[in-house]
């Protein structure tokens, strides 16, 4: 049973640099973009939404039963687009908390969805994210794989005190590949999209620096292996490969 209190909005725009069209892409006889709306609906935390501005993805989703609020063109993150969205579909303000599940993710496990939201049982914490243990050389010094940097709390948790797309931290020790699935406090999104870009955050290109800027406390769940985003035809043909197999 879902979770009314629970919102799950999955933003999806046609704007990428190194694969076009992406969330309509087909995998299986199926938009990417519905692959990930139907992981979402699996994990059963709460209602789901996709939060476009294309008319051919909101006719995708909709073709396949899913539910779609359009967003304007210019926002500058999938952050403010979700903002927006909840303010759109819930303006009674029953959730109260809000998951942020990029929409390139199709083969993501919906267990790990579900995983995003054990955190925010600590009043304390304002946003839950996930990360997994690095275990190569290569991962470990590329900068297009984000380092989680934090505080172990027991179990699988850290609390969040940087990311960095560095190989971080230095020394002997774990390090932790950030995973781009967020939940937030209704309250939390709230003050995050009205903060301006912090400093670190655009040095690092990291959006999520300005919550630990301004003092937001994050903390992470770990989960056992990075579930694969699509960013190029390469990562397509094995999400295609993957899912073939489901």
């Amino acid at each position: 049973m879902t979770d009314s209190r629970t919102l799950v909005l999955i933003p999806a725009r046609m704007a990428s640099t190194r694969l076009p069209g992406k969330p309509l892409m087909d995998i299986g006889g199926l938009p990417m973009i519905v692959h990930v709306l139907r992981r979402a609906q699996e994990a059963a935390i709460g209602r789901v939404a996709v939060a476009t501005d294309t008319p051919e993805i909101a006719a995708a989703v909709t073709a396949e039963g899913g539910e779609v609020v359009m967003t304007r063109p210019d926002h500058p993150s999938g952050s403010d687009r979700v903002y927006e969205a909840l303010c759109k579909l819930d303006p009674e303000r029953q959730a109260e908390i809000v998951v942020n599940l990029q929409g390139d993710f199709p083969t993501i496990d919906p267990q790990n969805i579900r995983d995003v939201l054990p955190p925010l049982a600590d009043p304390a914490v304002d946003i839950a994210t996930l990360a997994a243990q690095i275990h190569t050389e290569e991962e470990s010094l590329n900068p297009n794989v984000v380092k989680a940097v934090g505080s172990p709390l027991g179990g699988r948790r850290l609390r969040a005190l940087y990311f960095t797309r560095a190989t971080a931290p230095h020394g002997e020790g774990p390090r932790y590949h950030h995973i781009g699935l967020y939940s937030y406090r209704r309250a939390a999104l709230e003050r995050f999209v009205s903060l301006p870009p912090s400093a670190l955050e655009l040095q690092e290109k990291l959006e999520q620096l300005r919550a630990l800027e301004a003092g937001m406390r994050i903390d992470i769940t770990l989960v056992d292996s990075v579930p694969r985003g699509v960013d190029t035809p390469a990562d397509l043909e094995t999400a295609r490969r993957l899912l073939s197999k489901i």
